[in-house]
């Protein structure tokens, strides 16, 4: 069998080739509308506040109505005030953001680096409390 009897016979096969039918189902598909979807309340909020940062100088402050959260390396200010004030329910006057540096350490032979991570200091109006923790 010569080398070209091969082409000629994969060309008769793809001539006998029918094109697909569509499932009637799909076409059906096509014509359902979507349903509609209602916004979050707190829609992002999450993606933006890590965790409230609990110490003994971050509870002094609750004092003075300013509470600390550590956030995302990403969040700005905006964004923060915004999340906040959805979670919340409070009026935020001011944001602060400190971005905390990684830190070498060592264990004995052993050394790496302490993660490094993003805090907010939140100032809210007086008289607005955020339950940062339950009692």
């Amino acid at each position: 069998m010569p080398f070209s009897d091969i082409f000629k016979k994969k060309q008769k096969k793809e001539k006998n080739l029918k094109p697909i039918e569509k499932p009637k189902a799909v076409e059906e598909l096509k014509e359902v509308k979507p349903l509609e979807v209602k916004e979050k309340k707190f829609s992002g909020s999450y993606q933006i506040l890590k965790s409230p940062h609990i110490t003994e100088k971050a509870t002094d402050l609750t004092k003075k109505n300013h509470y600390i959260f550590k956030i995302y390396s990403q969040a700005n200010k905006t964004e923060v005030k915004k999340a906040i004030e959805n979670l919340y329910g409070v009026d935020v006057l001011s944001v602060k953001i400190i971005n905390v540096p990684a830190k070498k350490r060592r264990l004995g032979r052993v050394s790496g680096w302490r993660k490094g991570y993003k805090k907010a200091i939140v100032r809210i109006r007086e008289g607005q409390k955020i339950e940062v923790l339950p009692r």
